[in-house]
């Protein structure tokens, strides 16, 4: 059994864990628990602690059926480039090592170099100062910068380590809606094709041979006419994560994203790419419920469908 808390002892965050199997090293027993050796090493030298039955121990202690483990997590601090600011937020979900937003298009995930300030990442900080929440931010699912939609972010270290492992094996579902350019000849397909950066830019990526491996589903849910054109709505399905994944797999099926100039898409009817992440789906890293939430279109890409097009709910997330 497991349970989580906000210890309100020099404000660390706090979880503990009932023993139910037999004699193991604390380390060991910890491993079976999804505490990664790198969390282990910021509890033993950043501040953190390790208790057994309150008694503080280190990790080669032999832990019995019974015990009650408690794993107390250092104090995270900020990076240099991470200045909290106090902003508006979409918040669709929270508890105490969980947030999901929404996101506007237009706001930056992180803070770059160009965006030093004014990112989601920027606005949590600030949340979490105010709110005395030790830890810096987690973005476990980042977004472009004129991509809409959800995002999920940890609330510590492990939490973090707990959600990449669920992605890992494909236990962490994304679902996003777009809007593309032309008819496909197909109502539903799988597209593996490797990704890599494109020579001589910084930005730009393209399918290449040594690229990294990628695997994006699609599934048409409606078309629409605008200017004599065609278009189509698809609703896609993540089960990789690189950078510019679905825009760039688009932009090698031959039909872009909507207003995606950096991919071929043209800007006659957005100017930003027609993408929205509209469904995430996990299990929570603590309690195993299965957890999912979703977000409606935002009005600019409601505004690009006639009153009778209807989109179907997707199947993919």
């Amino acid at each position: 059994m497991i349970r989580s808390f906000q210890a309100m002892i020099n404000n660390k965050f706090t979880l503990n864990f009932s023993v139910d199997i037999e004699s193991m090293l604390l380390r060991e027993f910890l491993q079976t628990r999804g505490i990664s050796k790198r969390t282990l090493t910021a509890v033993k030298y950043d501040g953190g602690k390790l208790m057994v039955n309150g008694v503080e121990r280190t990790v080669r202690h032999t832990v019995e059926f019974g015990d009650t483990v408690t794993v107390q997590f250092p104090i995270e601090q900020l990076s240099d480039g991470l200045k909290p600011e106090m902003g508006t937020l979409s918040v669709i979900y929270e508890d105490d090592v969980l947030l999901i937003l929404d996101k506007p298009a237009g706001q930056s995930s992180i803070p770059s170099r160009d965006q030093p300030i004014g990112t989601v990442a920027n606005f949590v900080a600030g949340k979490f100062a105010a709110e005395r929440v030790p830890s810096t931010v987690h973005v476990v699912t980042r977004l472009d910068r004129d991509t809409s939609g959800l995002m999920c972010i940890a609330k510590n270290r492990h939490i973090h380590h707990l959600l990449n492992e669920q992605m890992r094996i494909d236990g962490f579902t994304r679902g996003y809606t777009a809007f593309i350019e032309g008819v496909l000849k197909h109502n539903s397909l799988s597209i593996e094709q490797p990704i890599g950066r494109k020579d001589g830019s910084i930005m730009e990526r393209i399918v290449r041979s040594d690229g990294q491996y990628a695997r994006t589903d699609l599934e048409v849910t409606g078309r629409f006419k605008q200017f004599d054109k065609q278009y189509m709505a698809i609703n896609l399905k993540l089960y990789t994560g690189r950078t510019h994944q679905i825009r760039v797999h688009m932009n090698w099926l031959g039909h872009p994203l909507v207003g995606d100039d950096l991919y071929g898409g043209s800007k006659l009817l957005m100017n930003r790419q027609a993408l929205h992440c509209s469904a995430i789906g996990f299990r929570h890293p603590l309690t195993n419920q299965l957890m999912r939430f979703e977000s409606s279109l935002p009005l600019d890409m409601q505004h690009l469908i006639r009153e009778e097009f209807t989109m179907k709910q997707t199947s993919l997330c």
